[in-house]
């Protein structure tokens, strides 16, 4: 299967965007913000919250992080135009950050400032191993001046434990709680950087949620396996924390159904929900990252 998995993926590119999309309109919410909107309208319906993500990263010229932000001022005045139980995520690399690092915190500043004044929350997204630093740092840069921000944290990294540890550490000397999206992560990283194999990968998550949890983080639970939304429920009731201190976060077009058993049972959800003309470079960057995905792939396509 794994080469069957290499073989789809080193092909796709030169696959009909037409016969691509059948799969990737399952996992994004389309190319334009009416579409986008539209499919936030449906998710809070059945009573899920969103966060919205415009597709772009790795971005070459100051120009196109301008831009960028731009297009997310557009989203933020639809979300509090609308009312939706909606923020945004925003990934350091489309806003400059492997370019010019001052730039990159500039438009981030003006960003979260004007989601503030919406009363929207911004989250800022993790990407591979070599922007984790400066990401953690432009956190927690923002964080003396805004609470209406936080960060995602990726469980098969080996520095994760440490790094959640020092951002809650760094937090309480101002008086404030870190909110982390936790993930297991999709980069493909080397094994001195990152846990080999699924098995140590959840054990370090559920070790990390529970340090988030000791210190009262506020955490998005970023997964789809069973396993691990088990042991979430395990230490939510260990810690008896309320509903309203956590929250589940899932993909769009992922397991609806576990999604929807999770709402039903009182958790709140949120769905992430990308869109924008770059879907066919996301969809194709994701199986590069994580070739695994890829025989999913073809059974959606049939």
């Amino acid at each position: 299967m794994r080469i069957l998995d290499q073989l789809i993926v080193l092909t796709l590119p030169f696959a009909p965007k037409a016969l691509v999309k059948k799969f990737a309109w399952r996992y994004v919410a389309g190319e334009t913000l009416e579409e986008m909107l539209e499919t936030v309208r449906r998710l809070n319906a059945q009573g899920a919250m969103a966060t919205v993500d415009v597709l772009g990263e790795f971005i070459h010229a100051p120009q196109e992080a301008h831009q960028a932000a731009a297009l997310y001022k557009t989203v933020l005045e639809a979300i509090a135009r609308e009312r939706l139980d909606a923020n945004i995520s925003v990934k350091l690399s489309q806003m400059g950050l492997l370019l010019d690092k001052t730039l990159c915190y500039e438009i981030m500043h003006d960003l979260v400032a004007t989601a503030a004044k919406a009363r929207i929350f911004v989250r800022i997204d993790m990407e591979d191993s070599a922007c984790t630093g400066d990401t953690i740092a432009l956190y927690l840069k923002l964080r003396k001046q805004f609470d209406n921000v936080g960060i995602v944290l990726q469980a098969y990294l080996r520095r994760t434990v440490g790094d959640a540890r020092q951002i809650m550490k760094d937090l309480s000397k101002i008086n404030s709680i870190a909110n982390f999206r936790l993930c297991k992560g999709i980069y493909r990283e080397p094994r001195t950087l990152a846990w080999p194999n699924h098995t140590l990968i959840n054990k370090n998550y559920t070790l990390i949620l529970e340090e988030m949890f000791k210190q009262q983080a506020y955490v998005g639970i970023a997964t789809h396996n069973e396993e691990l939304v088990w042991e979430a429920l395990r230490l939510i009731d260990q810690y008896r924390l309320k509903p309203h201190e956590y929250e589940f976060q899932m993909l769009l077009g992922v397991d609806p159904e576990l999604r929807q058993i999770l709402l039903n049972a009182g958790h709140r959800v949120r769905v992430y929900v990308p869109f924008g003309q770059d879907w066919f470079a996301y969809c194709t960057r994701r199986l590069k990252e994580n070739p695994s995905i890829a025989g999913h792939l073809l059974k959606n396509l049939w």
